[in-house]
């Protein structure tokens, strides 16, 4: 059964804190990574947390379980001591808008 995850990211050791997000090395292969995940359904909605270029990132996922999540983000061309997975946690929504007609 399909559920909502959140997922929160956050600066592993190897970061490197005198750039921004974007000009980390290896950005362009995560970038391209993160949207192919958004283009599969995979992400629903994901972006920094916090002022600026963010302190974590969170994503909120669409999968069959924790151990789909963390699969499927390890295969992220940042790896782990760039971008560390901190939490995943079943979201249970209760509560979305209705679409517009």
């Amino acid at each position: 059964m399909t559920e909502y995850y959140l997922v929160e990211r956050a600066k592993g050791p190897a970061w490197d804190h005198t750039r921004p997000r974007r000009e980390q090395p290896g950005w362009d292969e995560h970038a391209a990574f993160m949207d192919r995940l958004a283009e599969d359904g995979f992400v629903v909605l994901g972006g920094p947390i916090g002022e600026g270029d963010g302190d974590s990132a969170l994503l909120v996922v669409e999968a069959d379980g924790e151990d789909a999540v963390r699969a499927r983000l390890a295969d992220d061309p940042w790896p782990e001591e760039v971008l560390t997975v901190e939490s995943v946690r079943r979201w249970a929504v209760l509560l979305r808008r209705t679409p517009a007609p």
